[in-house]
């Protein structure tokens, strides 16, 4: 039961007792002058969430005459939930007390009367406790609201503490790619340098300057990687410099495979889709090399409406493929870049035994045009 559900008929309750005890008290009294005050008192009871000292007040001569409490209790009630002055919330309650013993005037009266004075004390206990409800309902709102916003504050730290945390493990992987890989990677080119003077045959110096020339690229990428990491994350940092699809024979002629690039790609593509574009043909190009050897690729750049397709599929290995470890991450990693960028990555085996990978990206929600 929601709590809107259980106030309405709680509401609804309050006013049917209201009206019964209201017409009960009228009988045998004066009809035109209790029937209008226990009249008022229930049309009072209605409005008390609006006007409750209003509400209150106008409850009180129903409690003098004909006798009907119902009404008033409630409203003290409204008034005790609705107020913190304690000054305030002693008066109604002096008022309802005395409003309620008054009526014992005309059986005791003398003060110090027996029944007077269990009345007084029967009516004073009886007026405070709506006053208390009304309180305690009230503390245990306030009470909710603070447990509410202590939630929220633990729930903000653990947050932050998730942030330091990540930007600890960031910074230690950037010293260690830092270390290791770059060393290692130094070595390689430092290595093919020295192949590439050393040898004669033409074949074995442009494969030592093809080595030495993609160890230089990936010290270069890694640096602005580790500068990246070192950077937490934060929204402002971005990989320097950034490749665009001016970049895409280069990084064809540098792949050491025999790869052909067919058609071409708009040229007033925005920066992220470019992007896409050229980490993807990166990535394919990488596959290649670890699990094709030998393979040929063809790149294929096409464009339908709004729409760009870019398609690498390669043939089956003309040599043996090695058993390098692969978790597909650059995989996982293309699609969460076409998903944001509101496009599709779908890559699979084909029955001659080649690969295809395949970018779909929308152009119309990016500004992308193509060549006039």
């Amino acid at each position: 039961m929601t709590e809107r559900l259980r106030a309405t008929i709680i509401e609804a309750a309050v006013i049917v007792v209201a009206v019964i005890e209201g017409a009960l008290t009228a009988i045998g009294e004066e009809p035109s002058e209790s029937l209008v005050l226990c009249l008022i008192a229930v049309l009072a009871v209605l409005v008390r969430e609006r006007w409750p000292l209003v509400s209150f007040v106008a409850t009180l001569p129903a409690v003098v005459f004909p006798g009907a409490i119902v009404a008033a209790l409630a409203a003290l009630y409204t008034v005790a939930a609705r107020y913190r002055s304690w000054w305030l919330l002693t008066g109604c309650w002096l008022v309802t007390a005395g409003t309620l013993a008054f009526p014992l005037l005309d059986v005791a009266p003398q003060f110090w009367h027996t029944e007077m004075l269990l009345g007084v004390i029967y009516f004073t206990m009886t007026a405070g406790a709506p006053i208390l409800l009304g309180r305690f309902l009230h503390s245990r709102r306030e009470l909710a609201l603070r447990l509410n916003e202590v939630k929220e504050a633990r729930e903000h730290e653990r947050r932050l503490d998730a942030q330091a945390v990540l930007a600890k493990e960031r910074n230690q992987l950037a010293r260690e790619m830092h270390d290791v890989v770059s060393h290692q990677v130094s070595l390689i080119a430092v290595q093919a340098g020295a192949m590439k003077v050393s040898t004669t045959d033409p074949a074995s110096k442009a494969a030592a300057e093809n080595i030495r020339q993609l160890s230089v690229n990936t010290l270069d990428e890694l640096r602005h990687m580790v500068n990246l990491l070192r950077a937490s994350g934060t929204p402002a940092t971005e990989l320097t410099p950034q490749p665009t699809l001016t970049d895409l024979h280069r990084l064809i002629a540098g792949s050491a495979i025999d790869a052909r690039l067919v058609g071409d790609a708009p040229e007033d593509l925005e920066p992220p889709l470019q992007r896409a574009i050229y980490r993807t043909i990166q990535e394919a190009l990488t596959n290649v090399r670890k699990h094709a050897p030998g393979a040929g690729v063809t790149i294929d750049l096409s464009r339908e409406d709004t729409d760009l397709t870019v398609t690498v599929t390669n043939t089956r290995p003309t040599r043996p493929t090695l058993a390098l470890p692969s978790a597909r991450h650059g995989l996982v990693g293309l699609q969460e870049r076409a998903a944001l960028l509101g496009g599709r990555l779908h890559a699979g085996s084909m029955p001659d035994g080649g690969f295809r990978l395949r970018l779909w990206l929308p152009l119309a929600v990016h500004g992308g045009h193509g060549p006039k």
